[in-house]
């Protein structure tokens, strides 16, 4: 029999050949690792200068197309102003090149032009309203405000008679409808003239009685002594005179009616003290500063017939 062969079994590697061959395996390994890492950035670099390059081939066409615009734009703009120069030489009398633009107006719906139009013209439409407002105000005023058909001019100093007495109530009696409203009412402008003239300045008495005795608003008149002194000797150049109008009547004294001895303080609810030395005058109708002739000899004829009637009912005691 042949001798069976022992399976050969391997040396055992001494401790130094173990050490070795591990160092060498190690070895392998790092720089299988080194590859991997290399090769990573080495891709990374060749995608970023690819991008780089694609970047730059992107702003170089860029800058193409714009140096292209502009030359045409240049280009245009040469041959506009050489036409725009034959033009005005008169070498042709149209361009090609040139033409009028004309910017299209927008169509706009109704509510836009309404909403267009207010918007653009609040300011002008506030201002507008307001003065509506105003003037609307003064138109009503004017019209609702009662218009008297007679005034007359109270210049005393009596509280009395021009602040508690009834004396335009017993004036309305004897008007006429002379503004034709339908309704008849006298008024009484009431001047305090006294020798205070503080009192006087105070209440605008001096003001008030220059104005009215230069307008037509008021031909009858109601004074004291004290208004005597201010018109002075002028009572005759002022007043009509009564004793033509009224001959023979016992309270009647040049121009004036005197009202003392008559049922005036009766008539309008004041003792009779208070009546001392007031009369009634009429005055004439000429050209004032405020008035011509004409108006105040128009307001003479409306408030006569009150007159008249006033001393008719203040003398008929005088007939009895």
């Amino acid at each position: 029999m042949d001798k069976e062969k022992k399976p050969e079994i391997p040396e055992e590697k001494l401790p130094e050949e173990k050490k070795a061959a591990a160092e060498n395996d190690g070895d392998e390994k790092l720089d299988i690792k080194k590859s991997v890492f290399q090769i990573n950035r080495e891709m990374i670099a060749e995608r970023r200068k690819q991008s780089e390059e694609q970047q730059a081939e992107v702003e170089r066409e860029a800058a193409l197309r714009e140096k292209k615009r502009q030359e045409a734009y240049d280009r245009r703009i040469r041959e506009e102003k050489l036409e725009l120069l034959k033009l005005k030489q008169g070498v042709i009398e149209e361009s090609e090149t040139i033409h009028e633009e004309h910017e299209e107006k927008p169509k706009l719906s109704l509510w836009k032009k309404i909403s267009n139009f207010f918007y653009h013209n609040k300011w002008w439409l506030g201002i507008g309203t307001i003065i509506a407002c105003i003037s609307g105000f003064l138109i009503y005023d004017y019209v609702t405000k009662p218009r008297p058909d007679l005034i007359v001019l109270l210049i005393v100093d009596n509280e009395e008679i021009g602040s508690y007495s009834d004396l335009k109530d017993y004036i309305t009696g004897f008007t006429d409808d002379t503004n034709k409203n339908g309704k008849k009412l006298a008024s009484v402008y009431y001047i305090p003239y006294s020798e205070n003239t503080f009192r006087n300045y105070s209440n605008g008495s001096d003001n008030k009685l220059s104005i009215e005795m230069q307008s037509a608003d008021s031909v009858i008149v109601i004074g004291d002594a004290k208004f005597d002194e201010i018109i002075g000797e002028r009572d005759t150049e002022l007043f009509c005179d009564l004793e033509e109008l009224f001959p023979g009547n016992p309270h009647v004294k040049g121009c004036r009616f005197m009202l003392e001895d008559t049922p005036f303080a009766e008539r309008i609810g004041v003792a009779k003290e208070e009546t001392k030395g007031v009369y009634l005058a009429l005055r004439k109708p000429r050209g004032l500063l405020y008035c011509s002739k004409e108006d105040m000899e128009k307001r003479y004829e409306k408030d006569f017939p009150a007159f008249e009637r006033i001393i008719a009912d203040l003398s008929s005691g005088d007939n009895q």
